[in-house]
């Protein structure tokens, strides 16, 4: 008998996410068909989920933040076995040979595969992916914990580490959400003085047990200026979904400082050309991080006792879960579970 797997799809734009068992197939070439245990859910999942973006090609699976373990292997790849436990992260294969992949650059590829968008996600019992994509996952991280550093963790820890930050400098988080949360652990972690900036005083409390030395309510106070009286920061990672606070943040920057963006929404920035030129600012964004990134961020996390927050859900209830998502209700990620979904 074939083997099957529930599956949850959206059959029209904007339509419920459905379950569906359907049989699954034996990958070919380089692909490699992943038994999946966890899929977190990530903001961008939310767009993917309308199933409304141009060449939206229907029925949509999301998910892009998977682990699990390989079931079957095609007939060209080689280095893995049946039975690894992997994940696949927003990276989900690229071309292998323009500028970007031969200098290890894989996420600027032209051809970058994204699954839930290239190719159907990982909100399902089972996933085919390119064996680029495949990420190791430590034995120290089970596969609840090891989901969401595909995208998140990742994205994060390499914000932090790619900056150039001088060694003891400051650190700046706005934003403590599924993002936020990370990157103050990694930054704390990386040993720098560390400053979360939200909104509300009742996150003083996680920010502060996550690592942060300080905390600015940004309800109570201006951050910009908050930060100048903590001595300014040498790098603000800007995790929230807005880009409407950017401009102020800037002024809690000190000279040589960089701003880097990793939440952003559809709009723009506006900033004095004279304030950076004058100050030496650095303001860029931030994507994530290739197969490697992300098996150096799981590593840094075992060793450094970093872990996601996480709520689980039952794969089937992948609606309600971007529902929550949507209104900014779980903290701080949440992680869909496959196993019990027969």
């Amino acid at each position: 008998m074939p083997d099957t797997a529930v599956t949850m799809v959206v059959t029209e734009p904007r339509g419920p996410l459905r379950h569906f068992v359907r049989e699954t197939t034996s990958p070919i070439g380089d692909w490699v068909r992943v038994s999946v245990t966890a899929s977190g859910v990530c903001n961008a999942d939310i767009g993917t989920a309308q199933a409304t973006g141009a060449g939206t090609s229907l029925p949509v699976t999301p998910g892009h933040e998977v682990a699990g373990a390989i079931a079957e292997l095609g007939d060209r790849v080689e280095g893995w076995a049946v039975g690894d436990r992997v994940a696949v992260g927003w990276f989900g294969g690229s071309c292998g040979h323009c500028a970007y992949c031969r200098v290890g650059d894989v996420v600027h590829c032209p051809e970058r595969k994204v699954p839930g968008l290239s190719y159907p996600g990982g909100w399902a019992q089972s996933i085919t992916v390119p064996a680029d994509a495949l990420v190791r996952i430590p034995d120290e991280l089970d596969f609840y914990d090891a989901a969401p550093f595909g995208c998140a963790g990742v994205t994060t820890f390499n914000a932090v580490r790619k900056a150039g930050t001088r060694a003891g400098g400051r650190v700046a988080v706005f934003g403590i959400g599924g993002l936020g949360h990370l990157a103050v652990q990694f930054a704390a972690k990386f040993g720098y003085e560390t400053i979360a900036i939200a909104r509300g005083g009742d996150r003083e409390k996680l920010a502060r047990d996550l690592g942060a030395h300080h905390y600015i309510d940004s309800d109570a106070q201006e951050p910009g200026a908050a930060l100048k009286e903590l001595g300014g920061a040498d790098l603000i990672v800007c995790t929230a979904s807005s880009t409407a606070p950017v401009e102020a943040l800037l002024t809690g920057l000190n000279a040589h400082g960089q701003l880097t963006l990793v939440g952003v929404d559809a709009g723009s920035l506006t900033i004095p050309a004279a304030q950076l030129v004058m100050n030496g600012h650095a303001l860029t964004g931030h994507l994530t991080g290739g197969p490697r990134d992300t098996e150096e961020a799981m590593a840094f996390a075992v060793t450094h006792d970093v872990r996601p927050m996480i709520e689980r859900m039952p794969l089937k209830q992948a609606d309600e879960a971007v529902t929550r998502l949507r209104s900014a209700a779980p903290r701080f990620r949440i992680v869909l579970d496959t196993t019990g979904n027969d």
